[in-house]
């Protein structure tokens, strides 16, 4: 497998009632089958326990940018 298989995305997350955060990192695969191709994402507070939603490119801009850059032509799937 090559780098760009093992690739690990870094998903930032804000509460926007509590303002606690989260950071998790995720695979290619476990970022399109937990957020698909939608440009918000649903996403739950591990401390306050309330559901909100944030714009893709805001919790993961390096994998928005790299997707973006799939439809454009410019990278390799």
């Amino acid at each position: 497998m090559t780098e760009k298989e093992h690739k690990r995305y870094k998903v930032k997350m804000a509460c926007p009632q509590c303002g606690c955060s989260n950071l998790t990192t995720l695979s290619k695969e476990e970022i399109q089958k937990r957020f698909g191709d939608l440009p918000n994402v649903e996403l739950d507070c591990h401390e306050c326990m309330i559901k909100y939603e944030t714009a893709r490119a805001d919790a993961c801009p390096e994998w928005d940018a790299e997707c973006i850059m799939m439809q454009e032509g410019k990278g390799k799937a």
